[in-house]
């Protein structure tokens, strides 16, 4: 498992050098959001030295899998952070003669934290490998799907890719109700309801975005400028990850009971 992370996170720092190296980047259009981008930085730091600390001291391989994944995910979330702040994770994007700026580093947070999250969760549960490729493969999609609406040109085109990006959330959160809650519901009743309450915040949090998308600037309602978004997206995030990780991690005693013998179907 330690393995498999490492190796995706290569796979995302070499994505999103690719990436930047192939965007026209304008610092100038870094404005006075970046505030919450900055902030943004500072908390997703702060949750990833406190998730070291709390893991330095687990010899358990099964627990250090939680530590391990949880901490890549506040350490990926920062660094994207760190560069949407400093002005290099974003571009422009003309829709109907208007320019709107796009984080795109946003989008490879994204791709690589969703999944983590959803890997964390379906540890929980002692879900199979079949439920996991699903829901990462799902989520994978609705990343993508959700990047290509960011950048596409065409006004219309974007509220489809969006609406398409928002279909696979929807069959991805269907998922995690059903089967991956029937999973969950051989362990003890704990970790059952720790993964209840992880996966109601990650429902809670998740349907959120595509609504701050829709009304914000990148969407066609516009109901909110690029600060208020940008406020709205680095809540959502900090909550989603730093906020998720704290819930998981503040009891051993209960990733004892999730990684026991007993409570893993064989």
């Amino acid at each position: 498992m330690t393995f498999t992370v490492l190796y995706w996170t290569f796979i995302w720092l070499g994505s999103t050098y690719m990436f930047t190296h192939n965007l026209p980047v304008d610092m100038a259009t870094v404005g006075p959001e970046s505030i919450w981008l900055w902030i943004g930085t500072i908390g997703m730091t702060i949750g990833t030295l406190y998730f070291i600390g709390r893991g330095r001291s687990v010899t358990d391989r099964k627990m250090q899998e939680f530590y391990i994944i949880t901490i890549f995910i506040t350490t990926i979330a920062a660094a994207m952070y760190l560069l949407m702040a400093t002005g290099t994770g974003l571009t422009t994007v003309n829709v109907g003669g208007e320019t709107l700026t796009i984080y795109w580093a946003r989008y490879a947070d994204w791709v690589f934290t969703t999944p983590l999250l959803l890997l964390d969760l379906s540890l929980l549960a002692g879900a199979d490998r079949n439920t996991i490729a699903t829901l990462i493969g799902l989520d994978v999609f609705m990343i993508g799907t959700g990047t290509i609406a960011a950048l596409e040109t065409v006004g219309a085109y974007r509220i489809l890719w969006w609406g398409i990006s928002t279909g696979a959330l929807l069959a991805l959160l269907y998922i995690l109700v059903g089967t991956l809650s029937q999973s969950a519901a051989d362990k003890p009743a704990e970790v059952r309801e720790l993964f209840t309450t992880l996966r109601n915040l990650v429902i809670a949090l998740w349907l959120l975005y595509p609504i701050v998308w829709i009304v914000g600037t990148e969407g066609t309602l516009e109901l909110i400028p690029l600060y208020w978004e940008t406020a709205a997206f680095m809540v959502l995030d900090l909550s989603a990850k730093v906020g998720f990780g704290f819930l998981l991690l503040r009891s051993r005693s209960v990733l004892e009971r999730a990684t026991s013998p007993a409570a893993t179907p064989a």
